[in-house]
């Protein structure tokens, strides 16, 4: 995918859990990392959420990038769907080999699997083909902890995905703001005074 990321800036789809489904892993995740003693870097209950797609990290935000990214969004038709996350694990990703604890699933996440790929084939068709990514083990991330978790089956956390949302977090800063949200096709006949992309 290119240069390793420099950038401030790092734009993403993502989905997020409601809020039930999020104080139920927050509540999982204190507990686990108790008996654990696991004392790594939390993400914030606010910051939860599950990356579809990175559209890579910059210097400022691209709005061309922005534009294309919420016609993308827009021109899906997707029904809601169910995920169910039924796993923790420890899961290593990218250059820093940086181990996080994750929950994540089998059965319970193959909906979220053939979003991932519609969204991948709307993204090819809308001009950001070269952010696609090509392989997807769906997980959420709860905490970044240097301890090596085999995966083990929880209680599951499950919520009904009914948005899809474009996140720009400020990269070192602990801040994410959503700039677009679009509700997905047969959630809501009109849009939330948010689903369109912020200025």
């Amino acid at each position: 995918m290119g240069a390793p990321p420099t950038g401030s800036d790092r734009l993403f789809f993502a989905v997020l859990p409601d809020d039930y489904a999020a104080g139920q892993a927050e509540r999982f995740r204190q507990r686990f990392c108790s008996e654990r003693k696991l004392t790594g870097t939390q993400v914030r209950t606010e910051h939860l959420h599950v990356t579809l797609h990175h559209l890579g990290d910059h210097a400022g935000v691209p709005q061309d990038m922005v534009a294309k990214a919420g016609a993308v969004a827009a021109a899906l038709r997707v029904a809601p769907f169910e995920v169910e996350f039924e796993s923790v694990m420890s899961f290593v990703r990218g250059a820093q080999n940086k181990p996080a604890l994750v929950l994540t699933g089998d059965d319970g996440l193959a909906a979220l699997t053939a979003f991932q790929r519609a969204l991948a084939v709307a993204m090819i068709k809308g001009g950001l083909g070269q952010w696609v990514e090509k392989s997807f083990t769906p997980h959420m991330t709860l905490v970044y902890d240097p301890q090596v978790v085999q995966k083990q089956s929880i209680r599951p956390i499950s919520w009904t995905v009914r948005e899809l949302v474009l996140i720009h977090s400020f990269l070192g800063q602990g801040r994410h703001v959503a700039l677009g949200r679009w509700p997905l096709q047969g959630h809501s006949s009109t849009r939330s005074r948010d689903s369109g992309l912020m200025p």
